[in-house]
């Protein structure tokens, strides 16, 4: 933003704010009166609220167990005007918890002023989330990791003398306890905990820290005292430490993972509920590296997984990823924190995760009863394959059947009837019969809550017209080595964190270096070699004020040497060195003591040898001019030198004013044509883009669900881009008049940038064939809720519905086989019925709706023997 709103708090105030100071700020005998006091409060306030409790089973609410499915939802990743769809979308797909991080670097920049406004609004969106009959778990940190800049801490921690992040250090304890009591008073002070009446029912402190507990002398002793503080900050709900074998009683340990099921061994005390507190959906990404996607039917079976062996809660680590804006992204992320989430980035749900799932979360909630009151067993099935069964007093049964082969499909016996288990699935029978839910058919249906349409992005023709005519682009010059009037020397090279202190990405190290006349280089065809070692992450080389190269790290190895072949002069040579940040680390231990910036600098090919000028006296400046003169704000209060524009050219601020394309769908700025920076609209920064930095190329196109997930398996864009397009929220725009700013630090194309808007023309489905069970006695569900799992007619449909006045022009893909991808992406796979198009057309054309039986039956033929079969269509509507 062009101006953040800062709130000073200074101790007194935040005390009379939430209701008590620090307790390490007060005397013995008031600590008693104040501990008390809260002890009095949160009792006067129980009676109101809900009783949050847990057995060895399960969490326990008022009395009731209770088995539930969350999913991630960040709300500085996604703008206000998008949480009510994002949770409005989250309940329809059968959650019942929302859970998110505490963003502490984004609610105190500075130290002792803080911001709850906007996007960091924490209260709105815990009580938003409340209004719409979810939970909510809070995980309050104050150390997240979650891909996010410093992992989610204030760069001024870093200052505080004798500080060590993340252990049994005074000063750093001190914070971390005031800052979570002002977090925990603020919920008290509106009445979110559930004791209170509130949604909130799970708090977490720490993150991960069994991670690199053992890499810290005090790391036990930090993780008995973190728990101690919180628990005595009287919350009234259960507290929980995920990845910590060792949390103390009554702290319930938790996992994170891909297959929390089969890896976690469970809680540390039979006393304590087995909890999932990051089921991960997909993978982030990075700067340099290829999209990853997990598969839903992986990622399905994992979750069934933890369900039948005793699990009843589990979180989707992400439902919804959103946009990393500004500059929050960790080392290398890119700003699209997409995730693969069954919520896309821009609040679209993912076809076939998001019914998929959805239909997984419906068969698991038939068998909660089962899993929260019956007894369990387990019986063997095969080599490969198991029962978990769940059965109690009059008829209460629920089992799943798991195939854990990742190769074969099989069939079963399971009390007295056989059953078809496709390689890694797992069948949910919700009442120890029927096949509610098999976790490798995959059955989505078109999105149902707004248009049945699955959104796909379309050119704003109007827009791009204007951008690909370069009308209204001017350019602004980023001036070398910034102001002189800033610029500070230092003998030797400085690191780059401490030095800038993260109030920018950019720090500039300037030099002058004398070449003498008789030097033989000038006389021949041989180039001295500017020589830079960098700890990370970019840097961009200038000689004599032109650009002369660039190079950079990436997330594995942020540090870098690079060799840059310079033409000198006689006389002086002015070198000017851009060193760049792409985010803060944010992970490991120590995190806090890692470098970045220019480590040496040499050229070699003197007469006399190599100059290394790593000693030397250097001239700094902090940030861009551009930064400095708040450029990317629509103010006319400072007098700019915007020029007609220059492409392809490196240092350079582009503006252009435009109008917001037509309707109220979800934007996206198209920048394949640019190179590397970032974006403002509007003084909003929407984040970092890094268009030339390209995936490696890779294998992309091995995808199979079965077997353990890996990173290298179901990846896109090998060898492209790693992110082209760039989320700007509907909300940022006027109609008219917004302030489009680029600032490109080596050069793009501006006049191919265009706009991209989520059109509702494509209507899609992807539905599995289904293998009911061989029963001899056919018996349907006699529940309403359990029968709405099957087909009348005992078969699947395909179902496409266009939105209201609209019919289905024509039939973009469609395949009965094993196509693979998603809406707007669908590809043939390995087995494919040639006459797939022919029999949708027919059904479909013309209509505004239609249903296509899903069989091989209904095709006339099967295109392969002996497994399962998928149809796959994508339509548009006209």
């Amino acid at each position: 933003m062009c101006v953040v709103k800062l709130l000073s708090h200074p101790k007194k105030q935040i005390g009379q704010a939430v209701g008590v100071q620090s307790r390490r700020a007060m005397p013995n005998a008031a600590a008693i009166v104040g501990f008390c006091l809260w002890v009095f409060i949160f009792m006067v306030q129980g009676l109101n609220g809900d009783e949050v409790t847990y057995d060895g089973t399960s969490l326990i609410i008022n009395g009731q167990r209770k088995l539930l499915i969350s999913g991630s939802i960040h709300y500085p990743r996604s703008t206000p005007e998008m949480w009510p769809g994002l949770i409005d979308t989250a309940k329809e797909g059968g959650l019942d918890c929302i859970q998110t991080y505490v963003f502490w670097n984004m609610h105190e920049p500075e130290q002792g002023k803080f911001n709850f406004d906007g996007r960091f609004d924490l209260v709105s969106f815990v009580k938003l989330i409340h209004s719409k009959g979810l939970y909510v778990s809070l995980r309050i940190g104050p150390y997240i990791e979650s891909e996010w800049n410093y992992g989610g801490f204030p760069y001024w921690l870093h200052d505080i003398p004798d500080i060590i992040f993340r252990t049994d250090n005074e000063p750093f304890k001190r914070e971390m306890e005031r800052f979570t009591t002002m977090i925990v008073n603020m919920m008290k002070a509106k009445s979110l905990f559930a004791s209170q009446g509130g949604p909130i029912v799970i708090t977490q402190i720490e993150n991960e820290y069994g991670n690199v507990e053992r890499s810290f002398p005090g790391g036990h002793s930090y993780v008995v005292w973190a728990a101690n503080m919180v628990m005595g900050l009287n919350t009234g709900v259960p507290l929980v430490m995920c990845k910590q074998p060792d949390a103390p009683d009554p702290v319930i340990n938790t996992c994170n993972g891909m297959y929390c099921g089969d890896t976690f061994i469970g809680p540390n005390s039979d006393k304590k509920p087995r909890m999932w507190t990051e089921a991960w959906t997909g993978w982030f990404q990075v700067f340099g590296g290829s999209m990853p996607h997990r598969p839903v039917e992986d990622i399905a079976y994992a979750v069934a997984r933890f369900f039948a062996k005793n699990g009843t809660f589990v979180n989707y680590y992400m439902y919804h990823g959103g946009t990393n804006f500004g500059r929050s992204g960790g080392p290398f992320i890119t700003t699209s924190y997409d995730y693969d989430a069954p919520i896309d980035e821009y609040g679209i749900p993912r076809e076939p995760k998001w019914t998929h799932l959805k239909n997984l979360n419906i068969a698991i909630k038939l068998c909660s009863d089962a899993v929260l009151y019956g007894r369990p067993e387990i019986l063997s099935l095969g080599p490969s394959q198991e029962a978990h069964v769940y059965s109690g007093e009059a008829g209460l049964c629920a089992a799943f059947l798991s195939n854990r082969d990742s190769k074969a499909d099989v069939k079963v016996n399971f009390q007295n009837l056989t059953y078809d288990l496709p390689a890694w699935s797992v069948s949910i029978l919700a009442d120890c019969q029927n096949v509610a839910f098999n976790t490798a058919k995959v059955n989505a249906q078109p999105y149902s809550l707004k248009s049945n349409t699955q959104m796909k992005l379309e050119s704003s023709k109007l827009l791009s017209e204007k951008f690909m005519e370069g009308i209204g682009w001017k350019i602004f010059k980023e001036n070398i080595g910034g102001f002189e009037d800033t610029q500070f020397q230092n003998k030797g090279l400085l690191e780059h964190i401490s030095t800038t202190k993260d109030t920018t990405d950019y720090l500039w190290y300037l030099i002058s270096v004398d070449v003498d006349e008789d030097e033989p280089f000038l006389r021949s065809n041989i180039s001295p070699l500017l020589a830079i070692g960098s700890h990370g992450y970019a840097v961009h080389v200038f000689l004599n004020n032109n650009f002369v190269g660039s190079a950079n790290g990436n997330k594995t190895s942020p540090s870098f040497n690079v060799e840059i072949p310079i033409s000198l002069s006689p006389g002086k040579n002015d070198i000017a060195i851009l060193s760049v940040m792409v985010g803060l680390p944010n992970s490991g231990a120590h995190f806090e003591r890692k470098s970045a910036g220019i480590s040496n600098v040499a050229i070699q090919g003197f007469k006399d040898g190599t100059h290394d000028l790593s000693e030397e006296l250097w001239t700094y400046q902090i940030g861009l001019v551009g930064e400095r003169l708040n450029i990317y704000c629509n103010d006319d209060s400072h007098a700019m030198n915007w020029t007609s524009p220059i492409s392809n050219q490196s240092l350079l601020w582009y503006k252009i004013i435009i109008d917001a394309p037509d309707g109220d769908g979800p934007v996206s700025l198209d920048l394949s044509s640019m190179g590397k920076g970032q974006i403002w609209i509007n003084g909003e920064n929407i984040g970092r883009y890094w268009v030339s930095f390209l995936a490696p190329p890779g294998d992309c196109t091995r995808c199979d669900y079965r077997g353990n997930y890996s990173l290298h398996k179901c990846a896109t864009n090998c060898g492209q881009p790693s992110q082209t397009l760039y989320h700007i929220p509907r909300s940022l725009l006027q109609p008219t008049g917004n302030f489009l700013i680029l600032f490109e630090e080596i050069g793009g194309e501006p006049s191919k940038v265009s706009i991209l808007t989520r059109s509702n023309s494509n209507v899609c489905a992807h539905v599995s064939e289904t293998h009911p069970p061989s029963i001899q006695s056919s018996e349907r569900m006699e529940s309403k809720t359990k029968s709405q799992m099957l087909h009348e007619d005992g078969e699947p449909r395909l179902q496409l519905e266009c939105p209201a006045g609209k019919i289905i022009f024509s039939i973009q893909f469609a395949s009965f086989g094993n196509p693979q991808g998603v809406c707007g992406g669908f590809i043939k796979g390995t087995c494919h019925l040639v006459e797939t198009a022919n029999v949708v057309e027919k059904a479909c054309i013309g209509q505004s709706g239609c249903s296509i039986t899903v069989s091989s039956v209904q095709f006339g033929a099967d295109p392969c023997i002996g497994i399962v079969k998928s149809l796959a269509v994508e339509a548009i509507c006209n």
